[in-house]
């Protein structure tokens, strides 16, 4: 791969990073009691295992579904209710397909209006920390009320056809937003983290 370029028609696969993300779960009587600046908390999970192939996704997308629509029940909110999602977004041909099919399935028409990133096209892949790192980043989205950018998308692939957010951050009032995080071998997860309102 020569660049991580998600939704291009140039990209060509992922490309490896280095990093880590750390955040503190904490209940919310101790974390008051402390005086502890609070990002966020979380109020979803869903979780898949499709095991369709070792590498490549379902292209029916029918795990990432499962997992996304087990995140928001688990939440109690409606798919309209999201304002973020921080996709997988790995820069494949093939993945950035099937997770936009997906979150046009789960999401409807609201999908156009969603504010989507991969942050790994300014990362890398980071792959066992990947998750983590975009936990941080969909909290810091939602506590700044800033969407950060998908970084290198020039000439958009028009099979992924929503709002990546292309190149700059944008400005907006994240009250909820989805991480999705997917691994080899089929397994689907996806985060629903909600803005915090005393």
């Amino acid at each position: 791969a020569t660049a991580s370029r998600p939704f291009d028609v140039n990209r060509d696969g992922f490309v490896l990073g280095e990093g880590a993300g750390i955040f503190f779960l904490e209940e919310y009587e101790m974390a008051k009691k402390r005086g502890a600046r609070i990002y966020g908390e979380i109020v979803g999970y869903g979780y898949s295992a499709d095991a369709y192939h070792i590498t490549a996704p379902d292209p029916d997308g029918g795990g990432v579904q499962l997992a996304m629509n087990n995140a928001l029940e688990a939440a109690g909110i409606k798919p309209e209710e999201v304002d973020h999602i921080n996709m997988h977004g790995t820069s494949t041909p093939l993945g950035d397909i099937a997770e936009t099919n997906s979150i046009k399935k789960v999401f409807g028409e609201h999908a156009k209006k969603i504010n989507l990133n991969s942050t790994k096209s300014m990362t890398g892949h980071t792959l066992g920390a990947a998750g983590d790192i975009e936990s941080v980043a969909s909290l810091l989205a939602i506590y700044h009320s800033l969407v950060p950018p998908t970084i290198n998308l020039i000439d958009q692939d028009p099979k992924c056809d929503l709002n990546y957010t292309a190149n700059e951050a944008v400005a907006r009032d994240v009250k909820y937003a989805v991480n999705n995080a997917f691994g080899f071998g089929g397994h689907n997860t996806s985060l629903v983290f909600k803005k915090f309102e005393e």
